[in-house]
């Protein structure tokens, strides 16, 4: 056996693990402000039943190999309207759509709904809203543990930056 038969098929071995697991990266939204962004701001979060929504969306996750994107917050929260804001962008919509089942759940004023985060084992009231919970669909299990409130403060942030952090937990 020669030396390059044996180091090619090894170093496209190599390339085919860099290549999955390298991290994908967010599409360039496009606008260097909130402001630029549509208006009115979306109205994400409906009264409903959160637990069947997620359960739906689970099934479809699942299926898809997607992750579940449970964002949790109010519409009278302005960072919870922006990271909606910047989802529905026309080059952040497609992106989302192909790695994520999305799930708003209407938290009220932290008086709704709280038992979903407990179930995930966020300990005590939220820090802030939003609260975005990334979840393993066959396992049911939180990915992004510690990192809920990330963009709690989204509006000290910019649109592309929120775009990269939803990136960075595409699976």
């Amino acid at each position: 056996m020669s030396y390059r038969s044996m180091i090619v098929p090894a170093l496209a071995a190599i390339a085919m693990v860099s290549t999955a697991a390298a991290p994908v990266s967010a599409p360039r939204v496009g606008i260097a402000s909130f402001e630029a962004l549509a208006k009115p701001l979306p109205l994400p979060y409906h009264a409903g039943d959160a637990k069947a929504a997620i359960a739906a969306a689970r099934v479809r996750a699942a299926k898809a190999h997607k992750r579940v994107l449970i964002d949790l917050g109010g519409n009278w929260c302005l960072d919870c309207r922006l990271l909606a804001g910047v989802m529905e962008t026309p080059q952040m919509r497609p992106f989302v759509a192909r790695h994520f089942e999305v799930v708003t759940v209407d938290v009220g004023r932290f008086d709704q709904n709280m038992d979903i985060p407990a179930s995930y084992g966020v300990k005590g009231r939220l820090a802030g809203v939003p609260a975005v919970l990334i979840v393993d669909p066959k396992t049911n299990k939180l990915i992004n543990a510690g990192r809920e409130t990330a963009l709690a403060d989204a509006r000290a942030m910019t649109p592309q930056a929120v775009a990269d952090w939803l990136a960075g937990w595409v699976g």
